[in-house]
């Protein structure tokens, strides 16, 4: 019975961890729900099947992952600047991603209408969402 319920806590660890999209100005790539893991998107990784690639590879390392051989996860002040978070939180109020997606860029585009960089950011992150959602990733 001992071992039994060992194993039932380990299945419940390994269930409760959850891969997230990040991306902010300071990182970009995949992190665990539960601690301080993380893979970061490599620099000029711009083809559509090489982040396809990517992603497999993420999740895999994911799975392999140790959370007590991390520590745990403190929440960044990097992740009020994320936009996925945004993008996320409309999809989860009930929105479809293509108009969770469409209605966050039109916010973005009033609340930094004068800043093209963020647009673009914006932009950036808004499709590669809506390409893993295709996926299945996320």
């Amino acid at each position: 019975m001992d071992n039994h319920t060992a194993d039932h806590r380990k299945l419940e660890q390994n269930t409760a961890r959850q891969i997230i999209w990040t991306s902010t100005h300071a990182f970009q790539g995949w992190t665990c729900s539960q601690c301080d893991w993380n893979y970061p998107i490599p620099t000029f990784l711009n083809d559509p099947d090489a982040r396809t690639a990517y992603d497999r590879l993420a999740a895999a390392k994911f799975r392999d992952h140790k959370c007590a051989e991390h520590s745990t996860r403190q929440g960044s002040p990097d992740d009020a600047d994320s936009f996925t978070p945004r993008i996320r939180k409309l999809v989860t109020q009930g929105f479809k991603p293509k108009d969770a997606v469409e209605l966050f860029l039109q916010e973005v585009a009033l609340e930094y209408r004068n800043q093209p960089k963020v647009l673009a950011q914006a932009k950036s992150d808004a499709e590669d969402f809506l390409r893993r959602v295709r996926a299945g990733l996320i």
